[in-house]
């Protein structure tokens, strides 16, 4: 089965809205639990630079049927849903089989 990955940053009018942001990362953590409750393979996080400090957007890499699948599911995220994120989605191509 393939997988799929979504890139995201936050959108800079969100960067200064702390308490909606901190509502909505974990609505996303929930999300992202039930999904894994539900069997999918799916794994989400940010991005932080060689300090370990954040800014550089998130990553999350979903096992899916299809891209049609994939893109569905990842609309649902809250991040997404409360438009706090500039995303993309792409099939993931394993060159080692």
């Amino acid at each position: 089965m393939p997988f799929f990955i979504k890139t995201e940053t936050i959108k800079r009018h969100y960067l200064g809205e702390i308490a909606f942001k901190n509502k909505t990362i974990k609505e996303h953590k929930l999300w992202v639990k039930n999904l894994i409750d539900k069997d999918f393979y799916i794994r989400s996080g940010f991005l932080v630079d060689k300090d370990q400090v954040p800014g550089a957007g998130g990553f999350l890499i979903i096992e899916c049927e299809s891209f049609e699948e994939a893109e569905k599911i990842i609309k649902e995220d809250p991040m997404i849903k409360n438009n706090m994120v500039n995303w993309k989605l792409n099939e993931w191509i394993n060159i080692l089989h």
